[in-house]
């Protein structure tokens, strides 16, 4: 692609991510290009080319599965000639559109490890910023003013956590200090923005470092509101309960085994849920509880990050099947076995169990059932504590059953 476009008379350079973890020893996942060609040129070069976005106006080059995003120089929105094409509000950018040179699109990128250029015409590395000095020394530093910058994209303290985690970098302390002084700026972003944030936040195979530092910088709060509030009441429990995940989470990536956003975001709302449950659960069965529970806690997370049905419906069944899965007699056992949410609900139980809940018996007697044959897991359902072939029939009595409860109390 970069000597297609170099041949057809264009500047092409390698930027950003792909440049920086090359240089850092690592394997980057994608690969962005930069050039002075406009996104109409870079489609007239690639038949496999669209072009995408109208606040950053894009080209995607396709490659089979593979995408090369491909972006025109930016340049500085006081350098706009055309109407419309480097709008802002309020200090924040609406439209980024505003065409410029190579050393005009280093200035206008938001951190300096990431305005580094491989340049195709001679295999040279070009540095406008000093980024090839932050690698050096380990440390992520925002090109321009800190709060003008985070002014311009208040998502961009988010990336700020993100690389630091990510890399093992430090946060430049002017840095670091404008960051305490303007989270409150990411109430302004868009919800289904920020969803899309949260993705990338916690599946990069660091969600426990960025988890700590979105805490230590008051970000967490802008995203998970209600979570927030009870790590600061109730963190005994909680705390490590999400941090045993975010392990969990990290271990997996690196394995590159998949992992379920809606598992995540579970995980991450199960104390607002919890909560709520034990207010009600006195009221109405427990699985009344949690759906209800459920229900009113992803309204309250749609006020801040936007949940697509495809994980917040699978995320409210995973949390409903923390009170089916106590609910072990007759054929119920093999139903639940073989309900497609019921790996992710299981591992949501052992992670419960981990941190300290009560339900030992429980998780070890499905852990024996999923791997047993058939003569032992009849044997392990007749086990169970108030199973009528375990003892004589006696008549029966009329009596409320007293419903599980979300602690594995009975």
């Amino acid at each position: 692609m970069l000597t297609r476009l170099h041949k057809a008379g264009y500047e092409a350079y390698l930027v950003g991510g792909g440049v920086r973890d090359l240089l850092l020893g690592l394997h980057p996942k994608d690969f962005d290009v930069a050039t002075n060609a406009s996104p109409e040129q870079v489609r007239e070069q690639f038949r496999n080319c669209r072009l995408i976005g109208r606040r950053f106006r894009l080209a995607h080059v396709f490659f089979g599965r593979e995408i090369i995003e491909v972006a025109t120089f930016r340049a500085h929105h006081d350098q706009s000639e055309g109407e419309g094409e480097g709008q802002m509000e309020n200090g924040l950018i609406l439209r980024d559109n505003v065409f410029g040179t190579l050393e005009d699109d280093a200035w206008r990128r938001d951190f300096r490890v990431n305005a580094l250029y491989y340049n195709i015409a001679d295999f040279s590395l070009v540095d406008f910023t000093g980024g090839l000095q932050d690698l050096q020394n380990r440390e992520l530093h925002i090109i321009g003013d800190p709060e003008t910058r985070f002014r311009e994209d208040p998502v961009r303290m988010l990336r700020a956590v993100r690389f630091a985690a990510k890399l093992d970098f430090s946060l430049e302390p002017q840095m670091a200090g404008v960051i305490g002084e303007q989270a409150e700026r990411l109430s302004d972003v868009p919800a289904a923005r920020l969803f899309e944030e949260v993705l990338k936040l916690f599946m990069h195979g660091q969600a426990l470092r960025t988890f700590e530092l979105l805490r230590e910088y008051q970000l967490f709060k802008y995203l998970f509101a209600e979570t927030d509030e009870l790590l600061d009441s109730h963190g005994a429990y909680l705390d490590p309960f999400i941090r045993q995940a975010m392990i969990n989470t990290d271990e997996r990536v690196q394995a590159n085994k998949p992992v379920t956003p809606a598992y995540l975001f579970a995980v991450l709302l199960w104390g607002p849920v919890r909560k709520r449950v034990e207010r009600l659960q006195n009221k109405m069965p427990v699985l009344d509880a949690l759906r209800i529970a459920g229900d009113k806690v992803v309204r309250a997370m749609m006020q801040q990050v936007t949940l697509p049905k495809r994980f917040s419906l699978p995320m409210r069944e995973i949390w409903q099947l923390q009170a089916r899965l106590e609910m072990r007699r007759g054929q119920r056992a093999y139903r639940l076995l073989e309900n497609r949410r019921f790996r992710a609900a299981y591992d949501f139980m052992l992670l419960r169990e981990q941190v300290g809940e009560p339900i030992r018996e429980l998780c070890d007697w499905w852990t024996e059932f999923q791997t047993a044959d058939e003569t032992t897991r009849q044997q392990l359902v007749r086990s169970l504590p108030g199973n009528p072939s375990r003892r004589r029939r006696r008549p029966k009595k009329k009596s409320a059953a007293r419903p599980a409860t979300v602690d594995g109390n009975k």
